[in-house]
């Protein structure tokens, strides 16, 4: 089932548990490759989120901004985009683009995403493919300016949604998790992969 949030479509439940479980496989691998890391912002404050990239380019953020960068913080290479991640993406996305980053976000319990816009890309025509993977999270969606009314929902494990059209610029966040929620990742939290077409 797809439902509409503030603009954003949000499937429901598109990945079945054995996707899930063989997409956090393939997340493990691709954190192997490029150890998972806790970015911090221009003004120098560290981020409750850790994260790491796969793809050509990885999304990192340090005193120097945010940014596209085609090497680890360590200096390594980022490793290929999981296949069941590209699977949903040539699924949902509604474009003939594959994309070129693959950003990973861990969130632990206590971890959350302030309100912001993905525009650090090239071509907003392109849209963000969301994916969700362990415990819950409350999505809230705003508007192209900050401030004003918001939606909200609960993503669920397994749920996709897709940022685009005349939604692709709206702010959104991550206001909590809710713990324990689902048993996919044995120590529990919550992954986030998010797809973006860069240039």
């Amino acid at each position: 089932m797809s439902v509409d949030v503030g603009g954003i479509t949000v499937h429901q439940g598109l990945l079945e548990p054995s996707q899930q479980e063989a997409l956090v496989e393939q997340v493990r691998r691709v954190a192997q490759a490029a150890p998972l890391f806790r970015p911090e912002t221009a003004r120098g404050r560290k981020m409750s989120v850790r994260m790491t990239s796969a793809g050509r380019y990885g999304w990192i953020s340090d005193r120097a901004g945010y940014r596209y960068e085609r090497r680890h913080p360590e200096g390594l290479e980022w490793p290929p985009i999981p296949a069941i991640a590209m699977d949903v993406w040539r699924n949902v996305s509604g474009v003939a683009r594959d994309p070129e980053s693959c950003l990973i976000n861990f969130y632990d319990a206590d971890a959350k995403m302030g309100m912001h816009q993905d525009r650090d890309e090239a071509n907003f025509e392109m849209p963000v493919v969301s994916i969700s993977l362990g415990d819950e999270a409350l999505f809230r969606v705003g508007g192209p300016g900050r401030g004003g009314k918001t939606q909200s929902i609960w993503l669920r494990s397994g749920d996709v949604a897709v940022m685009g059209g005349a939604a692709r610029l709206n702010y959104h966040g991550i206001d909590r998790l809710r713990p324990g929620s689902s048993r996919l990742l044995p120590n529990g939290g919550r992954i986030n992969l998010t797809l973006r077409v860069v240039d």
